[in-house]
């Protein structure tokens, strides 16, 4: 399956995923594209050690269906995730990841990897300078609707020739590019914010306060207030604010949860408090946007 040479593909020579996934489409032997690999996959109810070979191309998960929690090692201290549709990951390149699950309905993924090829054409229309994959991870982690809804419609792009997919495979280089901002920032700042919107993200559900995501970056609140709104243009509770909204936006989307079930989830104190923020940021009640 992996015959590409616009791909790094020798970490899958022995990668037998037959024990704990389905291909559903593979758009090598669908489509016929050679710049863009696309697939989607039926996953077991759960599994241990799943292994993500390192590759240097760019690849990202779309959850399309389903809830887990997931656990990801990629050494250091794991990292824990709940995946619900819509919920992205960016794998950083070149580096090993494996994945500890258990699902409570049908996890359904779609992944896209875009050649290095593309990522470093990518890189050098937008100034040449190496690409933070870390940071454009976290980046990810947060939402993109872009990034979402195309990777939710390249499955159904068949029928296009690899013209389509040499063109959406450098639109996605460079948005995915694009989305660091916060890589401006230097050092221990720049790792400091990346740390903190991977502990919002992690966290979504938890009582944070800006004390304890400031002592975890090892910053005071001041510098850490400062140095965030540098990186992102925000502070960090509007940050975590829309992060919180975002996650109750896919969940009035695509569970039947009811509103007192999702607030807590999303990190708000009551159902009345998420519905004052959810009108504040999109403009409408979170009842007014299920049914829409």
């Amino acid at each position: 399956m992996f015959d590409s040479p616009d791909f790094d593909t020798s970490s899958y020579a022995e990668f037998d995923t037959a024990a704990y996934v389905r291909h559903t489409y593979n758009s090598w032997d669908g489509a016929g594209w050679r710049s863009l690999l696309v697939q989607s996959f039926d996953h077991a109810s759960q599994a241990e050690q799943l292994p993500m070979p390192a590759v240097c191309d760019l690849h990202l998960v779309l959850c399309v269906a389903g809830n887990a929690d997931v656990r990801l090692h990629a050494g250091g201290r794991p990292v824990e995730r709940r995946w619900v549709p819509g919920h992205l990951e960016l794998m950083v390149p070149g580096r090993a990841t494996s994945f500890d699950y258990r699902s409570t309905s049908r996890l359904r993924t779609v992944q896209v990897h875009v050649p290095s090829a593309a990522v470093r054409e990518a890189a050098g229309a937008l100034g040449g300078r190496e690409p933070d994959f870390e940071g454009l991870a976290a980046a990810v982690g947060t939402g993109d609707p872009v990034v979402e809804q195309l990777l939710r419609a390249l499955p159904c792009s068949g029928g296009a020739g690899d013209l389509y997919a040499e063109s959406a495979a450098a639109f996605l280089a460079t948005h995915v590019l694009t989305l660091g901002g916060h890589a401006r920032l230097p050092g221990p700042e720049h790792a400091a914010v990346r740390a903190a919107i991977a502990i919002m993200r992690d966290r979504l559900a938890g009582p944070l306060t800006l004390a304890v995501i400031a002592a975890e970056v090892h910053l005071s609140v001041y510098h850490f207030v400062r140095v965030f709104r540098e990186a992102t243009g925000e502070t960090p509770h509007r940050h975590l604010t829309r992060l919180r909204i975002e996650q109750a936006r896919r969940l009035l989307t695509t569970t039947p949860l009811s509103l007192e079930q999702i607030a807590p989830r999303c990190g708000f104190a009551s159902p009345g408090a998420l519905s004052s923020a959810f009108l504040r940021q999109m403009g409408v009640r979170p009842s007014a946007y299920r049914k829409n």
